[in-house]
């Protein structure tokens, strides 16, 4: 079964909109945990508009799936991510301005600076995932930086899907199938919804943990946070 992660940066957003701690962060993520989750995903930006850095530190404690910190591996993000040790760390390409994460990583051109990065994490045992689109080589080229997993951008799957659902997922098959050849874990995330998701893991093999935020808060609105994530596991099993 594919694990759920749930992204919690939603909730903070929220509650940074008043100020005060409404609706409490670390009671969402033990809730989440509680509701059958099998992650929580956090992604803290530098101007911290939705996760703060002391949000990283006060989850840690209460994190016991596990715990996967997305940003980009700005000096200031290693040194957070090295001092917290999550279970897995994954890096993401952003720019400091950017809204949300809508590309992945070209790993030939960034071989050599995600080698290093990596290194790090790795040095201290922290499992790392490289947020990545569907060209094979960057996923060959994946390999060899040392990272243990890819995160597959799956923005372009849901886009595509409502028109045409096979051409949709075609080349995330492939990219699948070229990460586990090249002896890559593999998790996927971004856009993933009620409505895409099962198909998604039905058709693309091997996948170890969907990582999902914005849809599963908005659809928590209607249906609750501890059906809604049944609802995401069920589609899952």
């Amino acid at each position: 079964m594919t694990r759920l992660s749930v992204n919690i940066n939603k909730i903070a957003t929220i509650r940074n909109a008043r100020g005060g701690n409404v609706p409490d962060l670390q009671k969402v993520a033990i809730d989440c945990q509680r509701f059958g989750a099998e992650g929580i995903t956090i992604h803290p930006r530098p101007d911290e508009r939705h996760i703060r850095y002391q949000d990283v530190f006060d989850l840690r404690p209460i994190v016991y799936t596990e715990f996967n910190i997305e940003g980009y591996p700005s000096n200031s993000f290693i040194d957070l991510v090295i001092k917290v040790k999550p279970e897995q760390v994954t890096l993401v390409p952003d720019p400091p301005t950017a809204i949300t994460s809508n590309a992945g990583w070209d790993t030939i051109k960034h071989e050599s600076f995600l080698k290093e990065v990596i290194a790090e994490f790795k040095n201290v045992g922290i499992r790392t995932s490289i947020f990545i689109d569907t060209n094979l080589k960057n996923i060959e080229n994946a390999a060899k930086t040392g990272t243990n997993r890819i995160e597959l951008y799956t923005e372009p799957y849901a886009i595509q899907y409502p028109a045409n659902k096979e051409i949709a997922v075609a080349p995330f098959v492939k990219a699948a199938q070229c990460a586990i050849q090249n002896g890559l874990g593999l998790n996927a995330g971004h856009d993933l919804s009620l409505e895409n998701l099962k198909f998604f893991n039905e058709m693309v093999k091997g996948l170890d943990e969907v990582s999902i935020g914005h849809a599963l808060i908005c659809d928590a609105l209607y249906f609750g946070l501890e059906n809604t994530i049944q609802m995401y596991l069920r589609l899952l099993d």
